[in-house]
């Protein structure tokens, strides 16, 4: 029986329920973060917590604690769940307050965490790559909601999902206003080109992921040459090799772009040394 996390008490999975009137349910106020589970030690908690915190005060959304507590309860929730190897989900919402949007009446923070398997097959599909689509979902601006805060407002991503799922794709890629790649529904984006790996920048809209920030850190220390800026759907389209990063995901090949094959067709040679790069940082 799986046990959730829920505002300060261990629930069984049938029985953790919010108010309707939560404005998580009512209008996706709150923030969350995915959590991968090594051998019983969450990866790089620290860094989850910190933007956490971040995406909270981005949204001036007042948490009672520190990140220290919010990482007790990750790491409890595992625990107490008897999982090794896992996928931690830690969500806040704002809580319940008055009628209204005004939040300036809520009471305190809705507080959820919950642990799951990791995805069966996942392994199978790094060594042998996925397909990817670009969707004519855009990517929604900066200056409509800053990028940088993970929130719950996820409408966006899930249309996006829906033309991937459509076309058959492991994941589709968005595009901002300006035509700029950005990100996938779930995933950061990098590709190669001229031995250069090449990211979109923070500035394009994307939502700065944990893994994508390891993924750079490792190809600092191995000598990678890295390019963060601004790339058009035909940068990708002429890319050697590309794949893509979440925490779930690690470092995932992309093999198919469009129903076109990227480079060979399989996971190319600066793809594999970084997964491997990963999997090291892993272990240690």
């Amino acid at each position: 029986m799986r046990l959730v996390y829920l505002n300060g008490e261990f629930v069984p999975e049938s029985e953790a329920k919010i108010s309707v009137f939560d404005r998580g349910f009512l209008y996706g106020d709150g923030i969350f973060e995915t959590i991968r589970a090594y051998n019983g030690r969450l990866f790089r908690l620290g860094r989850h917590m910190e933007r956490l915190r971040r995406s909270a005060e981005l949204i001036a959304l007042s948490l009672t604690h520190g990140p220290r507590y919010f990482a007790a309860i990750a790491e409890e929730t595992l625990e107490v769940n008897r999982l090794i190897n896992a996928t931690v989900r830690l969500s806040v919402s704002r809580g319940r307050g008055a009628p209204g949007l005004s939040p300036a009446k809520c009471g305190r923070p809705t507080v959820v965490c919950s642990a799951r398997e990791v995805q069966e097959g996942l392994k199978a599909k790094q060594e042998a790559g996925v397909g990817a689509v670009l969707v004519n979902t855009r990517r929604t601006p900066r200056e409509c909601l800053d990028s940088r805060a993970k929130t719950f407002n996820f409408l966006n991503n899930i249309m996006a999902r829906i033309e991937a799922d459509t076309a058959g794709a492991f994941e589709g890629i968005m595009l901002n206003g300006a035509g700029q790649v950005t990100e996938g529904t779930v995933s950061n984006v990098f590709f190669c080109r001229a031995g250069a790996l090449c990211t979109p920048s923070v500035e394009t809209g994307i939502l700065p992921g944990i893994a994508r920030e390891t993924v750079l850190e490792i190809a600092s220390n191995m000598g990678v040459e890295k390019v963060e800026g601004y790339f058009t759907a035909e940068d990708l389209s002429c890319a050697g090799e590309i794949f893509l990063t979440n925490s779930n995901w690690e470092v995932m090949p992309v093999v198919l772009l469009d129903g076109r094959a990227v480079g060979a067709g399989a996971p190319g040679a600066i793809t594999a040394r970084l997964a491997r790069g990963y999997r090291s940082l892993v272990d240690e």
